[in-house]
């Protein structure tokens, strides 16, 4: 068999993959290749030099917008909310590991592409993530192939209905407890918050502390007391959640 030929059939299998991805999921892609991209985890590229479709990294920084935006609509049209609470409820609901649940839930990690290392040896906090970044670069391919819309139903049937049992059963929190619960359940660590200023009139302190997770700095936060400013601090890393929890892996 030529190598044309091999590359062909091996083209044909991964098509015939995605039939099975679509036929379960009740959704016709218009570009497969596409999602074969949205499935590539960078690993991969190391072991598949002529791979066509490239890594899912920017299909991901989409995804994560769509993903934002779809579910901040969803919740504001959903529930008469104030902002915290609807700040509080999104941050549940799309999580990482939230996120990792439902895609290994519809069955996304049957079509990821990754080196044999990352399937193999990386720990479960990191196949945690992988999951998550897969379903968010699966959420930008679907936004490119189908529009806003389908994304919008698709998200509705598979994650936002958790919304309703979050909210009902108290399980959305402060910042401080959701980053505490990320980070524990993660990498079995207990965020610490140290006070390094205090300053301004008795009438009108302002405390800034800094958020500590193992030996590394994660982020500050400022408030008029010093249980405001522990929240800002764990809202401000909850914001840049995917950075912090590759520095923490890192450095674990």
């Amino acid at each position: 068999m030529t190598k044309k030929k091999k590359k062909k059939n091996k083209k044909q299998t991964k098509i015939k993959n995605l039939n099975k991805l679509e036929k379960s999921l009740k959704i016709k892609f218009k570009n497969p290749d596409l999602f074969h991209r949205a499935f590539t985890h960078r690993s991969f590229l190391n072991e598949n030099k002529e791979w066509p479709y490239g890594h899912n990294e920017r299909l991901e920084f989409l995804g994560d917008a769509v993903l934002e935006l779809a579910s901040t609509l969803y919740l504001y049209s959903k529930f008469n909310l104030p902002e915290g609470k609807l700040t509080f409820l999104r941050a549940s609901l799309i999580n990482t590991e939230s996120l990792a649940k439902v895609a290994k839930k519809i069955g996304l990690d049957k079509f990821l592409y990754a080196s044999l290392g990352s399937k193999k040896n990386v720990q479960k906090s990191t196949q945690t993530h992988i999951l998550a970044d897969t379903f968010e670069a699966f959420i930008g391919a679907l936004y490119l192939d189908q529009g806003f819309k389908t994304v919008q139903k698709f998200l509705k049937d598979r994650l936002f209905k958790k919304a309703s049992f979050i909210l009902s059963h108290n399980l959305y929190k402060d910042p401080k407890s959701i980053f505490q619960e990320l980070v524990q359940g993660r990498f079995k660590i207990t965020p610490k918050y140290n006070l390094i200023k205090e300053q301004g009139p008795s009438h009108a302190r302002k405390f800034t502390v800094q958020l500590i997770v193992g030996q590394n700095k994660i982020s500050q936060g400022q408030g008029s007391s010093k249980q405001q400013a522990e929240k800002k601090a764990a809202e401000n890393a909850l914001k840049n959640w995917e950075k912090v929890s590759e520095i923490i892996e890192k450095n674990a």
